[in-house]
């Protein structure tokens, strides 16, 4: 449909069933068979054409058809909804079947959900570093960009041509940075996946993930296994998704100026809280060209600082107002997460902000107000 924001409006307004401008929640899990166009279940097409009606909620509902025609639009590629983004990861895993998977540091779920399919499969699960000697046709290379929890960026163009030249597949996790700030066709991957919870839903208030394909003709396929699993999102979900994809561009835009503004601020006035503040990660401070190119729609509102001392994390978190202490990201609201609460293999030292939609003074004053709050308390004992 074109632009971002009138695709995110519109795309659906050809399943208008009422006149309702904000459709309805469908809670129905059955609908009725059209008794004049009675087709069985083997001459139907296997396509995942929206016009057909629905007929079990399983399978698909008007919800999910909704915002999945929307996804589509947005995302640029046919889409499937889940009903997490751990359950669409597996729904790909379990689709393409590789032999080996290559994955680097990254969200730690996906990790465990690897490591969940590899007992079933036998997939062996690699690093980056064994993709020149280990990688051949029909292999998965899974890449993170932006990264959790640092919102920094890699070399994803010179890893795909790198992987397609041996035969290989690409899935791009984009969660960190959903349109617009950018488009990761362009980057010439096979798959691209969305934690929908995160900036997709963006309200903090529900759970979801998507799929979206290069290759058109896997689209059906998949659809039937995720209508056998069951993952498909429930109709309350489909619908609150379906009403944060209207805001998408107005919402990530603004929270990306925001986090580039704080995470200048923190690096320049580092000095002031040295005793406290060890580093600043975001891809904002990354000075490589190719991580210009990759987020010239603007930067992940994700980033992280690393603390001198895990004591110190544990009184940050305690006296920031308007940062909540909460795992999760990408909601209005601005979120601070002392990592290794949910992450064992993290620095001890490392917090993850989700940078929110509240005034960029007032976030600035907040974080850096405590920091600077920490480092006189410091100065005091030392004195």
């Amino acid at each position: 449909m074109g632009n971002l924001s009138t695709s995110s409006i519109h795309a659906d307004d050809f399943l208008n069933r009422v006149t309702d401008v904000a459709p309805p929640i469908n809670v129905s899990t059955t609908f009725r068979y059209d008794n004049d166009k009675l087709i069985p279940s083997g001459e139907v097409s296997g396509s995942i054409e929206t016009d057909k009606p629905p007929v079990y909620s399983r399978e698909s509902h008007p919800n999910a058809t909704r915002v999945e025609a929307v996804l589509t639009s947005v995302l640029g590629g046919p889409c499937l909804a889940y009903a997490s983004g751990l359950s669409a990861y597996y729904a790909i895993l379990t689709y393409l079947r590789p032999k080996k998977l290559f994955i680097a540091e990254c969200y730690h779920g996906c990790h465990l959900a690897a490591e969940l399919f590899s007992k079933v499969s036998g997939m062996q699960i690699l690093s980056f570093e064994d993709i020149d000697q280990e990688c051949s046709a029909h292999d998965l290379v899974h890449i993170e960009d932006p990264m959790n929890p640092f919102g920094e960026s890699c070399n994803v163009v010179k890893l795909v041509k790198k992987v397609h030249a041996k035969g290989g597949l690409v899935l791009i996790d984009s969660t960190l940075a959903p349109p617009p700030l950018r488009n990761p066709w362009e980057f010439g991957v096979d798959i691209v996946m969305h934690s929908g919870t995160k900036y997709l839903g963006g309200h903090s208030d529900l759970l979801s993930g998507v799929l979206c394909f290069k290759d058109p003709s896997w689209a059906a396929e998949i659809k039937m296994q995720r209508m056998i699993m069951g993952t498909i999102p429930a109709s309350l979900e489909s619908f609150l998704l379906l009403r944060s994809l209207r805001t998408l561009k107005v919402r990530v835009k603004q929270q990306s100026e925001n986090c580039e503004a704080l995470v200048k601020h923190l690096a320049n006035h580092a000095g002031e809280v040295s005793g406290v503040l060890a580093h600043v990660r975001h891809g904002s401070l990354q000075p490589e060209e190719y991580v210009k190119e990759l987020n010239q729609g603007g930067y992940s509102p994700v980033f992280s600082i690393i603390l001198k001392h895990p004591e110190q994390c544990k009184k940050l978190v305690k006296r920031v107002q308007i940062f909540q202490h909460a795992t999760s990201l990408g909601g209005v609201e601005s979120l601070i997460e002392w990592r290794s609460l949910s992450d064992p293999s993290i620095d001890k030292g490392l917090l993850r902000l989700s940078v929110g939609l509240e005034d960029i003074h007032d976030l600035i004053a907040d974080l850096f107000g405590v920091l600077k709050g920490l480092q006189r308390e410091l100065e005091e004992q030392t004195d």
